[in-house]
């Protein structure tokens, strides 16, 4: 087994900027973690068909919590791929399927009301984001302490940034993907974007959860790996 990031450069008001998904790759298979923003199909495939893979072998996706960053192109990535079997948490599985009204939602609302008025314009756009987010049904919904990919990687339970959110472990790798559970930051593993964090105690309490792990290397969704 092991484990690659795809680095995914793109645009977002006039700079670049950069997302790190991860690929698994197991017995010839292949696992994506997470699906970057909406339209962002085409730029994670080229990533994958760069290193030397094919898309039909991608059996599986797995996706971190509900954020447009990191579901935006799963339902696109369904569509075209109706094979892939998508894997979430139990928690995360509602708002992703449409279930319930995402909690990343109702914050961004809860926000925009007493939002400053040079700020709102960004407010509405960002709730216009979320609302056009097209649901996907979870085919296999897991929680901490499970296991899967033939036993080699742990799912870890992480809230805060969001109530469901995951990172998943590999003890053979010695190997942590994040999610958005720590993100690399001038070489240092830290809370992610804590001003959105929905409980930021929680995520505090999950930053330090991973860090025990004691793991080599961190694949860390923004910021790219980072290497003890």
């Amino acid at each position: 087994m092991k484990i690659k990031e795809l680095p995914i450069e793109f645009e977002f008001n006039g700079q670049k900027e950069y997302i790190y998904p991860s690929l698994i790759i197991w017995n010839s298979e292949l696992t994506l973690v997470d699906t970057g923003y909406p339209d962002f199909l085409p730029l994670i495939k080229k990533e994958i068909l760069k290193n030397g893979y094919e898309m039909k072998d991608v059996k599986n996706i797995i996706i971190t919590h509900y954020d447009d960053d990191h579901i935006g192109s799963l339902y696109d990535f369904k569509e075209t791929y109706p094979w892939i079997n998508i894997i979430a948490s139990e928690i995360e599985s509602k708002y992703i399927s449409g279930e319930q009204e995402s909690e990343r939602l109702v914050q961004a609302k809860e926000m925009l009301v007493n939002m400053p008025e040079e700020e709102k314009e960004f407010g509405e756009w960002f709730v216009g984001e979320l609302e056009k987010l097209k649901h996907v049904s979870i085919d296999e919904k897991v929680k901490d302490g499970d296991t899967i990919l033939d036993n080699q990687c742990e799912i870890v339970s992480t809230p805060g940034h969001t109530s469901g959110h995951i990172s998943l472990y590999f003890p053979n790798l010695k190997s942590v993907i994040t999610g958005d559970a720590g993100v690399n930051e001038n070489n240092e593993l830290v809370v992610a974007n804590p001003h959105f964090c929905l409980d930021i105690s929680n995520a505090k309490e999950s930053l330090n959860k991973i860090k025990n792990l004691q793991a080599e290397h961190y694949y860390c969704y923004h910021g790219g790996k980072y290497c003890l």
